[in-house]
């Protein structure tokens, strides 16, 4: 695993699909300031990284969960990985809106779910586990059986790996923080002096004392 996890690491470095800078930090809408900026969903413009992704989300459902019988992408990030990697392992998919349609048949999931099917949501990023949680609980609401979360990247943040716990979810992911940023670092993407400032960054990010160190 640690061999995927680096190697996608490199590929979405290379895309430019994460941008890291620790001396001239992004602003989230929440205000916090970030050494890191993700964008997974120009993973879909590279094809050959594409076909990696995609590759190595459908082997993580079939490691980790091999009863699953639909998948699941979040709105709108998840929509395309899941609809791949799914044609992969032949298997229904659907995903989830952010909110329901205020016409029509006023529709939250797209696709059809029967009540008791067993679910993976697929999900390209991971930071404080809100949205994505948010998505499994109108699955559940729903009356599915929620194996777990398969997603490209993760940044490991405490927040979110108590929120997921707190509610019985369990994650997989491709790659994370960790590894990002060793890669980063022996690939000339940043200094070695900047690695503990992303890791700090990562353990606490309301706590900008990060930018100092």
């Amino acid at each position: 695993m640690l061999d995927t996890e680096n190697r996608i690491a490199k590929d979405l470095l290379s895309i430019g699909a994460v941008f890291l800078r620790p001396d001239e930090p992004f602003t989230w809408a929440s205000g916090i300031k970030s050494p890191i900026y993700c964008d997974n969903r120009l993973t879909l413009s590279a094809p050959a990284v594409r076909e990696e992704i995609e590759n190595g989300l459908a082997e993580l459902v079939e490691e980790f969960y091999p009863d699953a019988q639909v998948l699941m992408g979040t709105s709108t990030a998840g929509i395309a990985h899941a609809a791949i990697t799914a044609t992969i392992l032949d298997l229904p998919m659907g995903y989830v809106r952010g909110g329901s349609k205020d016409h029509g048949r006023k529709n939250q999931i797209e696709g059809r779910l029967e009540p008791g099917q067993k679910v993976v949501v697929v999900e390209d990023l991971i930071s404080t586990g809100g949205s994505v949680l948010e998505v499994v609980d109108v699955l559940r609401a729903a009356g599915a059986e929620v194996l777990g979360v398969v997603s490209i990247f993760t940044y490991g943040m405490k927040k979110g790996l108590e929120r997921l716990a707190a509610d019985g979810v369990e994650n997989h992911s491709l790659s994370n923080l960790d590894a990002l940023v060793q890669v980063a670092a022996a690939e000339g993407y940043i200094r070695e002096s900047d690695c503990k400032k992303l890791l700090a960054f990562r353990d606490d990010p309301s706590d900008e004392s990060w930018m100092s160190r």
